[in-house]
């Protein structure tokens, strides 16, 4: 198992954790509140955390299924991600699409998703044209409904 160096810069608050044994997202929770106003309001809302993801791979911030599907809320650059240089406090970007409803968001509650991924650098190698597959350039919407 990766283990990954954490600083909790918040102590009253947990550090994140998986729900049930073998998920793959653990839960990041808000440091401080906030309001999130209807129609596109946002909030950039710090967790209380900072962390050392190693080389070789990458810390996703992705939306809570239940605060999307009951209240319209995710996380406006979904995924968020965090390179393993970063060092400061870990914070999710929150946005409320519902169009009438605000969203308060409370010390504590658990505001999104951290998936740690292996992730690899690449060099791109310029070609005049690309290997044919059965797709091709079919794109959005390509393999129908």
């Amino acid at each position: 198992m990766l283990e990954i160096p954490l600083v909790r810069l918040d102590l009253d608050l947990p550090t994140p954790s998986y729900a049930k044994l073998g998920d793959a997202g653990c839960d990041l929770v808000a440091r401080a509140g906030a309001l999130l106003a209807p129609a596109g309001g946002r909030a950039t809302i710090a967790t209380g955390i900072a962390l050392a993801i190693p080389k070789g791979y990458a810390g996703l911030v992705l939306a809570r299924s239940g605060l999307a599907a009951r209240h319209g809320i995710g996380c406006l650059n979904a995924p968020g991600l965090i390179d393993p240089g970063y060092r400061g406090e870990v914070a999710v970007i929150l946005v409320n699409t519902d169009r009438v409803a605000p969203y308060e968001v409370h010390r504590g509650d658990r505001i999104a998703q951290l998936v740690i991924c292996g992730v690899e650098q690449v060099r791109f190698l310029a070609v005049d044209e690309l290997e044919a597959t059965e797709r091709g350039e079919g794109g959005f919407g390509h393999s129908g409904r």
